[in-house]
C-alpha cells in the first residue's frame, strides 16, 4: 500500500468520526435544550405518581342507629404497563387470584402505550393481598369502599344506590350525595426504575363524608314491606305503597313499595322497581279526597257537622251525572255522615257551596299541585287543573277525587294536618346530618283547631260505622277514610277493570301518634278500599303501635 493511499484513508475515516461527533453533539444540543422540559416531565411522570386517596363515604342509620348504607373496605388493583416487566405472568396470575379472563388482561398489559390500567376495581381484599404477596413489578393497589346494605331489602327503594364510584345514582344516595361523598385526598408518590414506591410526598388528607340519620324506623319499614307483600299476593295485584308519618314532627317512621328488591343487586334489578312511589307516583285519590271539601265548608262556616241534605241517588253537574258508589233511595243525611259513608252526592253538594274559585283555594292550601319538599329527588307535584281550565263538569269531579292527581306522601301530610289540630308539617327523612344544626321542618296552620277536631271526630264514625270497619284495631280508636278510584284509560274515560284501593288514617284518634296511609294498585277479585286498603292499615298499625308502646285509648275494646 502506498503511502498516499494510506493518508486517504485516514483523513475519511476522520471525516466519518468528525460526521459522527458533529450528529451526536447535535443531537445532545437538540435534547438539552430544545427537548429539555418535554423529557424532564416525562422522566418525572415515570418516578412521580399523583395519587387521588378516596374520601370515606358517610354511613346512612336509621333513628335507632341501626346501619342502612356503610362503605366496605375493598381493593382496586391496577397496572402501570410500562413497568409491568412480565405481563403474561401477570395476566395468568391475576386471572387466577382475582377470578379474572387473563387473555382479556394480558393485552391492557402488554400496551405499553397506556400508563395506567385497572385489572380490578373494589376486589377482595384478602385476594388482592394474595395477589400482592407475588411481588409483581408495576403492579399497584390502593384501598377502596363498596357500598354496602345490610338491611338488603328494607327500605331498598327510599335509600337508592352509590355506584362503582361511590357517587350517589338514586334515592337518598344521589339526595344527599353532596353531603355522604366528602372530598378526596392527594399524595404524590415517588418510585424506582421498577416502579416500586421509595417515597411519600405532597400529602392533602381526604375528608370523609358525613353521617345521615334518617327518620326511618328498620323495625317499622320492615313490617311495612311484609304487609304490603301479603297484600299483594293476596289481592294478585300491581303493586302497593304505604307510608308511616309521625303528624307531630312530620317525620316519615316507613316509606314501603312493593314488589321490592335487594338493594345490593340494585343494577341487576328492573329499573321498574327502583321507583319510590310513595313520592313520584300519582294516582286518584278518590273518596280519601273528601275531607278537603268537608274541611273547607266547615272553614268558611258554610255549613256545621249537624247540618242536614236531603239527597237524592244522583246528581247532575253540566254534562255528566254523578252517584253514589251503591244504590239507595233518596235520603237525609248530615255533613258527618256524607263523609263517614262516602256520598259522592253529598260531596258535590257541598263543593256547590263553595264555588270553583273557593274550592281551588282550599285544594292548593293542603298542599295538592306542588312538591312538599320531602328530603327526596324526584318528587312529583301531582296534577291539579288550574280552576281558568276547569270544565263545567269539574266541580262534579274534584270534590270526589276524581280529574285530580295527588302523590301518597301529600295524601298523608293531609290527613297529618288533620290528627296534628290543623297544622300543616313538611314530611322528611332525614332526622339530622352529623356536624350540623338540626333543622326544623316548615309548618303552617291550613284548619282551625275546632274544625280539624270535628274532622277528627267524623272520621272515626268511618271506622266504627262506615265504610272503613275493617281498619279498626282492638284497643285504640282510629280515624281514617276509605277510597276506591277507577284508573283513567290513556285515550279518554275511566277503566271499568283497573282501580286504586286506598285506606289513610291515623292512630289513636283521642292523641295521634301515627298516620299509615295504604295504596293498593289494581287489585283483583274486589276494588274497594275497605276491603283491600283498611286490612293492611290495622295489620301495620296493630304491629307499630305495640312496638312503639303507644298506650291503648279505647278501654271498651281491648287490645290483643
Amino acid at each position: 500500500m502506498t503511502q498516499r493511499l494510506a493518508n486517504r484513508r485516514v483523513r475519511l475515516l476522520l471525516a466519518i468520526f468528525t460526521l459522527a461527533f458533529g450528529v451526536m453533539l447535535a443531537r445532545a444540543v437538540w435534547l438539552q435544550a430544545v427537548r429539555a422540559h418535554a423529557l424532564g416531565t416525562r422522566a418525572a411522570s415515570q418516578h412521580r405518581e399523583v395519587v387521588v386517596v378516596p374520601a370515606g363515604r358517610g354511613t346512612i342509620v336509621d333513628r335507632t342507629g341501626v346501619q342502612l348504607a356503610i362503605g366496605e373496605e375493598v381493593t382496586t388493583v391496577y397496572a402501570n404497563p410500562r413497568h409491568v416487566l412480565r405481563p403474561r405472568a401477570v395476566a395468568l396470575a391475576a386471572g387466577k387470584v382475582l377470578g379474572l379472563d387473563p387473555g382479556t388482561l394480558y393485552p391492557l398489559l402488554a400496551d405499553r402505550s397506556r400508563g395506567f390500567v385497572y385489572l380490578q376495581r373494589k376486589a377482595d381484599p384478602a385476594r388482592a393481598a394474595e395477589l400482592r404477596r407475588r411481588g409483581f413489578e408495576g403492579v399497584g393497589f390502593y384501598p377502596e369502599e363498596r357500598r354496602t346494605y345490610p338491611q338488603r331489602t328494607v327500605a331498598a327503594q327510599v335509600l337508592g344506590f352509590a355506584g362503582l364510584d361511590n357517587k350517589g345514582l338514586a334515592g337518598l344516595e344521589l339526595g344527599l350525595d353532596r353531603t355522604l361523598a366528602g372530598r378526596p385526598g392527594r399524595q404524590t408518590v415517588v418510585k424506582d426504575a421498577l416502579g416500586r414506591v421509595i417515597d411519600v410526598r405532597g400529602i392533602q388528607a381526604e375528608r370523609p363524608g358525613r353521617d345521615v340519620v334518617l327518620t326511618l324506623d328498620h323495625t317499622v319499614q320492615a313490617n311495612a314491606e311484609a304487609v304490603l307483600r301479603a297484600t299483594v299476593r293476596r289481592w294478585h295485584a300491581r303493586s302497593a305503597t304505604a307510608v308511616v308519618l309521625d303528624p307531630r314532627t312530620g317525620g316519615v317512621l316507613a316509606m314501603a313499595v312493593a314488589p321490592g328488591f335487594d338493594a345490593n343487586r340494585y343494577p341487576a334489578t328492573r329499573s321498574a322497581l327502583h321507583r319510590n312511589r310513595a313520592v313520584t307516583d300519582t294516582f286518584e285519590p278518590g273518596s280519601t279526597y273528601k275531607v278537603v271539601t268537608v274541611g273547607a265548608v266547615l272553614t268558611e262556616k258554610l255549613v256545621s257537622p249537624s247540618t242536614t241534605y236531603t239527597l237524592p241517588d244522583s246528581i247532575q253537574v253540566a254534562d255528566r251525572v254523578v252517584h253514589d258508589a251503591e244504590e239507595r233511595e233518596t235520603e237525609t243525611m248530615s255533613v258527618a255522615q256524607i263523609l263517614s259513608r262516602s256520598s259522592n252526592v253529598g260531596a258535590v253538594t257541598l263543593a256547590q257551596l263553595l264555588g270553583k274559585e273557593r274550592l281551588a283555594r282550599w285544594v292548593a292550601r293542603f298542599g295538592f299541585g306542588r312538591e312538599t319538599g320531602v328530603d327526596f329527588p324526584g318528587e312529583s307535584a301531582g296534577i291539579v287543573l288550574p280552576p281558568d281550565r276547569w270544565s263545567g263538569s269539574t266541580i262534579g269531579n274534584v270534590p270526589i277525587g276524581q280529574g285530580i292527581a295527588v302523590t301518597p306522601i301529600q295524601l298523608a301530610a293531609a290527613y297529618a294536618t288533620i290528627a296534628n289540630r290543623g297544622v300543616w308539617t313538611r314530611p322528611h327523612l332525614v332526622e339530622r346530618t352529623a356536624g350540623l344544626p338540626r333543622r326544623r321542618p316548615e309548618r303552617r296552620r291550613v284548619l282551625p283547631g275546632v274544625v280539624a277536631a270535628q274532622l277528627n271526630t267524623m272520621l272515626r264514625l268511618v271506622v266504627t260505622e262506615g265504610t272503613g270497619t275493617l281498619a279498626a284495631v282492638p284497643g285504640y280508636t282510629v280515624a281514617g277514610k276509605t277510597g276506591t278510584a277507577a284508573k283513567p284509560e290513556p285515550e279518554g274515560g275511566y277503566s271499568e277493570s283497573r282501580y286504586v284501593a286506598s285506606f289513610v288514617g291515623f292512630v289513636p284518634a283521642t292523641k295521634p301518634r301515627l298516620v299509615i296511609l295504604v295504596t293498593v294498585d289494581e287489585p283483583r277479585g274486589t276494588i274497594w278500599g275497605g276491603v283491600v286498603a283498611a286490612p293492611a292499615f290495622a295489620e301495620i298499625a296493630r304491629f307499630d303501635l305495640q312496638y312503639l308502646e303507644v298506650q291503648p285509648d279505647s278501654p271498651s275494646a281491648p287490645a290483643e
